[in-house]
């Protein structure tokens, strides 16, 4: 079969993490975690001092992605809340790769 193993189907959820989690690199680890997994999407700063985003890629590696976000993250971070929303199952991924927007 494919790479990606049969039955395994794409799913895209949105993500939003709050502590302190701006201005200790948390977007750039989240994008190296996301590339490491292959995963696409994208991650951002609010204005409000989180940061939110969104993944897409196989179900297994996008819940290693949402682990990593709930109790890993940067080294500086400190999480106290990882939200996951519009979770879906998708045909297609739709981002070429895992982007930090400004």
């Amino acid at each position: 079969g494919s790479a990606m193993a049969e039955g395994e189907g794409l799913v895209s959820v949105d993500y939003e993490v709050s502590g302190k989690v701006q201005g200790v690199f948390f977007r750039k680890y989240t994008q190296g975690e996301a590339k490491r997994l292959g995963l696409v999407g994208w991650v951002q700063n609010t204005s409000h001092g989180t940061v939110q985003g969104q993944i897409q890629g196989p179900t297994a590696r996008v819940r290693e992605l949402q682990e990593w976000l709930r109790k890993v993250g940067s080294p500086q971070s400190r999480i106290s809340r990882a939200e996951f929303s519009n979770e879906k199952k998708i045909a297609a991924l739709e981002h070429k790769d895992f982007q930090i927007l400004k």
